[in-house]
């Protein structure tokens, strides 16, 4: 990632966030790469910062084989037009990565272009990375990928019509059609908040995975029960912050058992959401100015990690 920044506002500049789309592993190497953040979620992230603008440059074959020189002329100074950059110190760029930090600076410099290398993040011994963010959210570990984002991990998707099976459980679920860009955390039951669109957040259960027992054949889907609310969502755009694993997906012998289950997850996630937790939820959801569309392309055909 590339960030063109100005400390105090310069005329002329406008603070920005520059990144890769898609990834340069998806292009080069066929790795699909499930995301953290989409665009339409970073920006909001960012403004806090003083950031005001992110471009997605569209990451091509023809921009693989730019040599580090024609990168910083082109793409740099001529198309982004920077003025000031700002990369970490294991940033890499040009044909075959042979670019790094040091040599950004070196070309940088004889364009007018300031360059500031910022130090790698350490969590003890281990450096702090999506890679390692990504490892915790598979273990289902939420509350170790929350401190190492250095806030709540969470995801957004579209509440469509259902099977229905819930209800005949006695626990109506809102089935969310999620971008299948994003990363998902590790299938099983969770404790979880939610948000619909002018409410504030709301106690939940999450199943995110395949139905053994309902339908052991349908495809992995995320459902959303709101304890102790009826709200109709269908349509809506419904935001989830996953809390905690409350169990792994298993097998039951009867329906009976499956619904008794439920109740015990619910009861479980009752326990861990108390007051304290919807009040700091809420303090942390102070809205952002988004991304108001998504990149035309981003990045080929979605991983289907989930289908409701």
């Amino acid at each position: 990632m590339i960030a063109s920044i100005a400390a105090a506002p310069t005329p002329g500049l406008v603070p920005t966030v520059v990144s890769f789309w898609p990834h340069p592993r998806e292009l080069l190497h066929g790795e699909p790469r499930l995301r953290l953040d989409l665009p339409n979620d970073k920006l909001s992230l960012l403004e806090p910062f003083g950031i005001r603008q992110l471009v997605l440059v569209p990451f091509t074959r023809e921009l693989s084989c730019l040599t580090p020189q024609e990168f910083v002329e082109r793409v740099l100074v001529g198309a982004l037009q920077c003025r000031e950059v700002a990369v970490g110190e294991n940033f890499r760029f040009g044909v075959n990565r042979c670019g790094d930090a040091t040599a950004l600076a070196a070309i940088g410099a004889l364009h007018g272009l300031k360059v500031s290398v910022l130090p790698m993040l350490w969590d003890g011994s281990e450096r702090v990375s999506s890679s390692r963010i990504r490892r915790a959210l598979a273990a289902g570990c939420i509350a170790e990928a929350g401190r190492l984002l250095e806030r709540p991990y969470r995801f957004c998707g579209t509440v469509v019509r259902g099977r229905r099976l819930g209800r005949t459980l006695g626990w109506p679920t809102a089935n969310l059609e999620v971008d299948g860009r994003k990363f998902l955390p590790q299938e099983g039951v969770y404790a979880a908040l939610a948000w619909a669109h002018g409410s504030g957040p709301m106690a939940a259960v999450m199943n995110l995975g395949p139905q053994p027992t309902v339908d052991p054949l349908a495809p992995s889907a995320v459902e959303v029960h709101l304890l102790d609310r009826q709200i109709e969502l269908e349509g809506r755009e419904l935001e989830v912050q996953p809390l905690a694993l409350l169990r792994c997906q298993e097998r039951f012998e009867s329906l009976d058992a499956l619904k008794a289950q439920i109740g015990r997850d619910a009861e479980q996630a009752r326990a861990l959401i108390t007051d304290r937790v919807l009040a700091a939820a809420l303090a942390s959801s102070a809205g952002g100015i988004g991304v108001r569309e998504a990149p035309a392309d981003e990045g080929g055909n979605a991983t289907q990690q989930q289908n409701p």
